[in-house]
C-alpha cells in the first residue's frame, strides 16, 4: 500500500483531511469468537491495529514511510473501552481522530462501530521512532505540515467521551 497523503504547496490550500478518518469495513471472522460465544478481547486490538496501519497509510506514514524515511510508529500505551459485544461475522468500521502530536508523538482515538451502535474504543499514543538508532526521533518538518494539517482538520470534532478515562475502582 502506498502513503496516500501527499500534498505540496502551500498548507492553506490543502485538500480537507477526512474528520474523522473512516477506515476499511471489516467482519468478526471465525477464529475471533471466543468461549463466551462473541468476540475475544484479543481481536479488538487486531481490529484497531488494521486500522491504524490504514491511517499511518493516508498520513504518509505507513509501510512506504517506514522503508523509505528509516522511521516509524510504535505504540507507547492503548487504553480500549469495551462497551458491547460483537458476535461472527458481524460488520463494523473503525474511524480515527488525531486528537494531538508534538515533534515525536501522536496521541489519537480510534471508534469502532457496528451500525449504529458504538462497541469498542482505543486510545493511543504512538512514538515517532528511528529504525536504525530504536530510539524516538523528530517528525520531519513537512510530516509536522502534514500532522498540523490534519489536527486542523479534526479540531472541530467533539473530544470522545471514553478519551482520558483513568482504571480505577470507583468508591461511593
Amino acid at each position: 500500500m502506498t502513503d496516500a497523503f501527499e500534498p505540496a504547496g502551500d498548507p492553506a490550500a490543502w485538500p480537507p483531511f477526512p474528520a474523522p478518518l473512516g477506515c476499511p469495513a471489516q467482519s468478526v471472522e471465525p477464529t475471533w469468537i471466543d468461549y463466551n460465544g462473541h468476540m475475544n478481547m484479543a481481536y479488538y486490538h487486531v481490529a484497531f491495529d488494521r486500522a491504524v496501519d490504514y491511517a499511518y497509510d493516508q498520513l504518509g506514514l505507513g509501510a512506504d514511510y517506514v522503508r523509505n524515511q528509516q522511521a516509524s510508529l510504535f505504540t507507547a500505551e492503548v487504553h480500549v473501552c469495551y462497551l458491547q459485544e460483537l458476535s461472527l461475522g458481524e460488520r463494523f468500521t473503525i474511524s480515527w481522530q488525531l486528537l494531538d502530536y508534538d515533534a515525536k508523538r501522536l496521541h489519537f482515538f480510534e471508534a469502532l462501530h457496528c451500525e449504529e451502535r458504538l462497541i469498542a474504543t482505543s486510545e493511543q499514543m504512538a512514538l515517532h521512532v528511528s529504525i536504525s538508532t530504536r530510539r524516538t526521533a523528530p517528525f520531519s518538518k513537512a510530516q509536522l505540515a502534514r500532522l498540523a494539517h490534519i489536527h486542523a482538520c479534526h479540531s472541530a470534532l467533539p473530544r470522545p467521551t471514553q478519551q482520558g478515562r483513568t482504571l480505577q475502582i470507583r468508591r461511593s
